[in-house]
């Protein structure tokens, strides 16, 4: 499954930027993105693993807040479309379906900051 299978903004203030804008969310089974809207800041996540699991299952230790989001998505292990609850950090992002506890875990890749202003001067 390569399409997105979860889409979502959240508000919040951008660890980039520092103004409050919409972080758009998609995770899908090959990578999971979350990606600022004022100022592009991007996150990429690629999978670790997937296995049914408690949410709580995982108590990864962050350098700053913990999104912990609902988003109604269709489950790519037991087909039933409903509630997939996000749990969002630094180095982490996983996605479980409430209703079969399929636990799709991601581990932090790459961070991409645009350079809005363009090449800087270095002379």
């Amino acid at each position: 499954m390569t399409e997105d299978f979860i889409r979502m903004r959240y508000p919040t203030t951008c660890y980039n930027c520092g103004k409050m804008a919409d972080q758009e969310i998609t995770a899908s089974s090959s990578r999971s993105e979350v990606v600022c809207s004022n100022c592009g800041a991007t996150r990429i996540f690629v999978p670790r693993f997937e296995e049914p699991a408690a949410p709580s299952a995982f108590a990864p230790i962050e350098c700053y807040d913990v999104w912990d989001l609902l988003a109604d998505a269709t489950c790519k292990n037991c087909h039933v479309t409903g509630p997939h609850r996000l749990i969002i950090g630094c180095r982490n992002f996983s996605t479980h379906c409430e209703n079969c506890d399929y636990t799709h875990f991601f581990r932090f890749d790459v961070e991409y900051i645009p350079d809005r202003d363009g090449p800087k001067d270095t002379r």
